[in-house]
């Protein structure tokens, strides 16, 4: 498989992930006393995990991972 080809898959599931759990930041807004970056970071990281794949596996069904080309062999 091509660099190329592989390259942009791979940064739209990366954005996919990062974009996902940097929206978990709206849990510590509705809920600060549950969810904050203070004693309760283990909640706020599991809420950003989870969201995070959900979003790539999201990505992953929408553009799954690039085919690599099919070569015969000669002989």
């Amino acid at each position: 498989m091509k660099l190329s080809a592989f390259l942009p898959w791979l940064k739209g599931l990366l954005a996919a992930f990062i974009g996902a759990g940097a929206n978990s930041i709206t849990v510590v807004v509705v809920d600060p006393v549950a969810f904050n970056f203070g004693s309760q970071i283990k909640k706020t990281a599991t809420v950003a995990l989870v969201s995070g794949v959900v979003a790539a596996a999201g990505y992953l069904a929408k553009s799954p991972v690039p085919e690599t080309p099919k070569t015969e062999v000669t002989q």
